[in-house]
């Protein structure tokens, strides 16, 4: 392994800044460890990260020659073959350390110098490279999934041999740790993701207060779910079962999903759309559990998140979920994605919850704290942690 200067110069790579997620809220703490850092992204799309885009403010932030074709940079997903030329682009052989953020626009490939040590936080192999849930739908089609038959091969073998450079490879979870063997033959250090988890409550506006009156639910009687409104959060699964069961959901969040959504939404489904965090903290603390039905997920912010809150969590036991959500302790989990099975998993729950629930919740989730995180990238740059998978 290389072993870096006393005070090394050091390079973020990031796969772009066009929405705001989980993915991006790690680079936030890698920034914040490394604040004199340059972020290299191959673009920015500030209208894509709405009011989020001041959290990148004041950052030095460098994209490729991809953010000078708008058109690609907006269309980006069938152009994906393009990466390896964007990556190869950037030099950065000046830098003693290179941290890639890699997830599904493989920035591995950057060019790197003899001696540069290349550390990467891995959120998940491209999904769609090897058959996991994605955004869309859009292979049902036959000409897009012969198209994305000949790309992904060559895409499969640039993310192979990309994944070569690395030095250190931290994955987010056990479960991407598996998936960084399966399919790179890389060992992984395991470094669970920066959640946020609040000692206090945050304080609220009178706005924030109105809330839960302005969707039509007292505190304590709601589920809860929160996530982008795309294909495999699987959302409508949790419209179904609230539906089927009667009982009140508040559904957190924006995306191409939601006039679909809003179509299988019966009388006691209530869209709150984008939130500020002061009101999704009020969410989290008086919703009754949080439903998270999302398809393979590699480890999954929110139901930590929630769990920090003291609400315990109702989820797919799929992906990293099984590493963060305890059954019968913090939540329940339930077995497929459908109506029939999460409308018996919201029953298991209401007949076994105990208030207990709450305080294991939050004693549980204080292991995924940003401090943990820091603490744990930290000695792995330092050479002093091991791996642990």
């Amino acid at each position: 392994m290389k072993n870096p200067p006393q005070t090394p110069s050091v390079a973020l790579v990031h796969d772009a800044l066009r929405e705001y997620g989980g993915a991006e809220r790690v680079l936030e703490a890698l920034h914040a460890l490394y604040p004199d850092a340059p972020v290299y992204v191959s673009y920015l799309d500030k209208n894509g990260l709405g009011k989020h885009a001041a959290r990148f403010s004041g950052w030095d932030i460098r994209e490729s020659w991809l953010a000078r074709v708008p058109f690609l940079a907006k269309n980006i997903s069938p152009f994906r073959f393009l990466a390896p030329l964007v990556w190869k682009s950037i030099d950065l052989s000046a830098f003693d350390i290179v941290i890639t953020s890699s997830g599904w626009f493989i920035p591995r490939g950057v060019t790197l110098g003899k001696n540069t040590r290349h550390v990467c936080y891995l959120h998940h192999p491209p999904r769609n490279l090897y058959g996991y849930a994605t955004g869309s739908t859009y292979q049902k089609h036959a000409v897009v999934r012969l198209y994305a038959t000949v790309i992904n091969y060559f895409l499969r073998q640039y993310d192979y041999s990309s994944a070569q450079t690395v030095d250190t490879m931290i994955a987010n979870s056990k479960e991407t740790a598996r998936r960084a063997w399966k399919f790179y033959r890389k060992h992984s250090v395991v470094i669970y993701p920066p959640v946020d988890v609040p000692k206090k409550p945050l304080l609220l506006s009178k706005d924030t207060k109105k809330l839960l009156g302005s969707l039509g639910v007292a505190p304590g009687t709601y589920y809860l779910s929160v996530s982008r409104l795309s294909w495999a959060k699987r959302v409508d699964v949790a419209i179904g079962a609230c539906n089927k069961n009667n009982v009140p959901l508040v559904v957190v969040g924006a995306g191409k999903e939601e006039a679909p959504l809003r179509t299988l939404a019966g009388p006691s489904i209530h869209f709150a759309g984008p939130v500020s965090d002061a009101q999704l903290d009020t969410l989290y603390r008086n919703a009754k559990a949080l439903l998270f039905c999302a398809l393979d997920e590699d480890f999954g912010m929110v139901p930590v998140e929630a769990m920090g809150r003291g609400t315990p969590v109702i989820a797919l036991a799929e992906g990293g979920i099984k590493e963060t959500v305890v059954e019968g302790k913090t939540g329940v989990l339930f077995g497929n994605p459908t109506v029939e099975s999460l409308a018996d998993a919201l029953v298991r729950f209401e007949k076994s919850f105990s208030p207990t629930w709450k305080k294991q919740c939050v004693r549980w989730a204080q292991q995924f704290s940003g401090r943990v995180f820091a603490r744990r990238i930290r000695a792995v740059i330092r050479g002093a942690d091991t791996f642990s998978l």
